[in-house]
């Protein structure tokens, strides 16, 4: 039977917290409702992107019918960047949320888009290159769990629709926090379950039957598009999310919903250096102007 036709599809939801204690204690990670090796799990990540990537942005605008981009729009408003600010685009892909923040920031900021698969890198490029306007941005590839910067390298940190595929969440925003200035600022643009139960049968019903079928028929992958409501679920809530946020040693985190809360916002300030994870060597530390995305 397809997973999104599973009728247990809905324990996931019960089983989004502590998923950091889970893999500690048992060496397994969820990719949606599928489970692998801790060290297992990075592949079937980057197998999934590699499928969607070259019709990613395109499905995105399908399944959303387009809303996503108000989402984004609104949600890149909330942190308030101003000219000249340096910003990391974390798991930023196709790079939609750096071309809004690149326009913000001007000529005298920089935006980095920072992404382990270099396929979803590539598939932004054409979007941005040709725009001499977007010349202050610039393409990472690397892991979100181990950012390539020094700490305090920049004024903001995002991550839009990207986090959740992370195996240990709670080291990818605390990547983030080490990655931030003291006072800068962090946006996690996220899925989330809606809040009007009618609103929310609807939503899954669509989420899991509709969307893999699309999938099947326009991007030749039902499975890959079926992992997306899975993983969704496995996600934290907002009101967990900000908790985990403020432990991490954000201030002042809040959170706006989008569409009944298919989408949620949170943005907080860095106050501190509680928690944060380990400096990177300086020979693991790279350099803003130099990356581009190449195949392994």
């Amino acid at each position: 039977m397809p997973l999104w036709r599973n009728p247990n599809w809905f324990d996931a939801s019960r089983r989004r917290e502590q998923l950091d204690d889970h893999i500690a204690h048992t060496g397994k990670a969820c990719f949606g409702l599928r489970t692998f090796e801790e060290n297992e799990k990075v592949k079937a990540v980057l197998g999934h992107f590699n499928r969607v990537a070259p019709k990613y942005d395109f499905m995105n605008s399908l399944l959303s019918l387009g809303i996503q981009h108000i989402w984004k729009r609104a949600a890149i408003r909330m942190l308030g960047i101003r000219p000249g600010d340096r910003i990391l685009d974390v798991c930023g892909g196709t790079g939609d949320l750096a071309i809004q923040a690149s326009r913000r920031s001007g000529p005298l900021g920089r935006v980095v888009i920072y992404d382990i698969n270099w396929r979803m890198l590539a598939a932004g490029r054409p979007k941005i290159d040709p725009f001499p306007e977007l010349a202050n941005i610039r393409f990472v590839q690397g892991d979100a769990e181990r950012i390539s910067f020094p700490d305090g390298s920049f004024d903001m940190a995002m991550v839009g629709f990207g986090i959740r595929n992370l195996t240990h969440l709670k080291q990818g925003f605390a990547e983030m926090h080490r990655v931030l200035k003291p006072g800068g600022k962090i946006l996690c643009l996220e899925f989330s379950r809606p809040t009007n139960p009618v609103f929310r049968w609807l939503y899954d019903f669509y989420s899991f039957n509709i969307m893999p079928l699309l999938g099947e028929l326009i991007a030749g992958s039902a499975e890959s598009y079926a992992c997306l409501p899975e993983t969704i679920r496995m996600f934290p809530l907002p009101g967990e999310l900000t908790a985990m946020l403020t432990q991490l040693g954000f201030a002042k985190v809040h959170h706006r919903s989008f569409t009944n809360g298919i989408a949620v916002a949170h943005v907080g300030i860095k106050k501190g250096n509680m928690f944060t994870a380990p400096s990177r060597s300086a020979s693991a530390r790279v350099p803003v102007h130099c990356i581009t995305p190449s195949p392994p």
